[in-house]
């Protein structure tokens, strides 16, 4: 059978069936944007100090001073873990002694909230921290929630992969954007952390497996020019406008279980999409169903007004299997000799850093100084030139060069934030988004590097164990963040830190941009000081072009 490409060339580069599968597929991903970033809102942690209980009998005065003062970051603050023993405290209100005159307050014994706290609400109406007192001793809950949810994510990474292979890319695409959706309402209606964090899971779990699905699926119906256009500017700046869009929600809604049913109610607008995105032609002849990739085809044709051939794909010619057999190749391949095995762990390794950098920044917006409705709303615009800049780098640039610049230029800028004076809070903000735009460039050029690097026979089961190692990056990333808590610099020095040894990484691997993709293990480029076999083979392709060829597109599902 003739190159898929060549076959339906007919149909045209961008023809009305090819704009409507790149719209509706990019604007799919609108809800992963603001489902993926939701517990920014609705796990939010409101400054909060310990319950006096209105039935104890002490006076207004000892009422007044019954919390002590702490200093948080160099601003004083009311303890948000610790009371004065209200006993003492009422014995001594009884005796009509005067605190801070008869009484020194900070020589009295404290006590931890045993009432209960009692939670700002000019910000929030409520959040799932306020409804179950995650805080203090249980504070440890809310990143716990979160990588409940990367967990889903690295689960669905894997399961995406399997469903769309069986089932087909149609059925797996609305199956997945089914679970999100349906398990985003099914979280509003949570009676305790514990199930909220099952169902959490399993909205990770479709929420990645509908956009890889999206991606995968439109990556195989469009032609080889509008893939690059539609991985870079179609999915990724939906998934952007889907992020700036959840402030805007959170800002009018501030009860967390309405915002997740009014989040929730955007899935339900795509069910119509199964009458017009039809299955993936590619997908149906690797499953011999010919005639149906064909009809396919053919109503594709009657959408752009052309004419098709009377036979679209030859009939296959029946193969003599011992000759066609070849090697099969399983996981330990991508370990077997020395180089093969450096390039996998330096892979590994600068995509779990690059993972953490991502999602602690994205998870951290609640953190930083200013309003964090705007905040949130800049973390995610920012993201829509840094595609463009990807795009344009990937176009006519070195694939290394630029990895290491990007990942530089975020982990320097969050190891400046904090010389920037305290009082400078915009500053401070803007050097975030900054950081942001650097590692959301880079997620977009590793997934294009990883790809090229590693030969055809490996290169799904290459690019499937660097996501996996990315998402075990992204589960770790709320501690990060998590670790704010004990010194509000803390993550911004370990996130720039490990980020600049990411980009050093970056520079050990080989470079991929204008060099031929690799078919086999022995074509490989080399790191240096690995002796480099001679190989003579032969390629029509290269890497600055081609990265986007469907041994590559489908690597992504992974």
């Amino acid at each position: 059978m003739r190159d898929y490409d060549d076959a339906v060339a007919f149909l045209g580069e961008w023809g009305p069936f090819q704009r409507m599968i790149f719209f509706l597929l990019s604007l799919s991903t609108i809800p992963n944007g603001f489902t993926g970033v939701a517990i920014v809102f609705v796990g939010d942690t409101p400054d909060h100090k310990c319950v006096i209980p209105v039935g104890v009998n002490i006076s207004g005065e000892w009422r007044n001073v019954s919390i002590p003062w702490e200093n948080v970051d160099g601003e004083r603050k009311y303890s948000q873990c610790r009371r004065y023993k209200l006993d003492e405290i009422k014995r001594l209100s009884d005796r009509q002694l005067i605190p801070g005159v008869d009484v020194n307050i900070t020589d009295l014994e404290q006590e931890k909230c045993v009432d209960g706290w009692e939670y700002r609400r000019d910000t929030y109406k409520s959040t799932i921290v306020t409804e179950w007192d995650m805080v203090c001793d249980d504070s440890w809950k809310g990143p716990l929630t979160s990588s409940a949810y990367f967990g889903g994510v690295l689960f669905g990474s894997f399961l995406s992969g399997q469903l769309s292979d069986r089932f087909g890319r149609k059925k797996a695409f609305f199956s997945t954007m089914a679970i999100q959706t349906l398990f985003n309402f099914i979280e509003v209606f949570s009676p305790s952390w514990e199930l909220f964090c099952v169902f959490h899971f399993f909205n990770g779990m479709g929420q990645i497996s509908n956009y890889v699905s999206a991606y995968v699926l439109g990556s195989e119906i469009l032609s080889k020019s509008i893939r690059i256009i539609y991985s870079t500017l179609g999915v990724c700046i939906c998934y952007a406008i889907g992020y700036m869009m959840l402030p805007l929600a959170a800002f009018f809604i501030r009860d967390w279980r309405i915002l997740l049913l009014i989040l929730s109610i955007p899935g339900l607008f795509y069910i119509p999409l199964w009458w017009f995105i039809p299955e993936s032609p590619r997908w149906l002849l690797s499953q011999g169903r010919v005639q149906e990739a064909e009809a396919i085809l053919r109503k594709a044709a009657r959408m752009n007004k052309v004419t098709p051939p009377d036979i679209i794909f030859e009939p296959v010619q029946p193969k003599d299997n011992k000759s066609e057999e070849t090697h099969v190749h399983t996981i330990l391949d991508l370990l077997r000799s020395g180089n093969i095995c450096c390039i996998t762990i330096l892979s590994c390794l600068v995509w779990m850093i690059l993972s953490i950098g991502y999602f602690a920044l994205s998870l951290n917006t609640s953190s930083l100084h200013g309003n964090i409705y705007l905040n949130c709303f800049s973390s995610g615009a920012v993201e829509v030139p840094a595609y463009i800049a990807t795009w344009l780098l990937l176009q006519n640039c070195s694939r290394r060069l630029s990895l290491f610049f990007m990942l530089v230029q975020g982990g320097t800028v969050l190891l400046f934030i904090q010389l920037i004076p305290q009082d400078l809070t915009a500053l401070c903000v803007a050097m975030e988004m900054l950081g942001k735009f650097g590692f959301t460039s880079a997620f977009a050029i590793v997934y294009a590097f990883t790809a090229e690097l590693f030969p055809t026979v490996v290169r799904n089961m290459a690019v499937g164990v660097c996501s996996m190692a990315s998402r075990i990056g992204s589960i770790s990333a709320p501690y990060f963040v998590f670790l704010g808590k004990f010194d509000k610099f803390l993550p911004y020095i370990l996130m720039g830190s490990l980020t600049i040894i990411a980009g050093v990484l970056a520079l050990l691997l080989p470079e991929s941009f204008g060099v031929p993709l690799p078919e086999t293990i022995d074509q490989m480029q080399h790191i240096k000081g690995f002796k480099k076999r001679k190989t003579l083979y032969n390629h029509n392709h290269t890497a600055g072009g081609d990265f986007d060829s469907p041994d590559v597109l489908m690597s992504a599902r992974l």
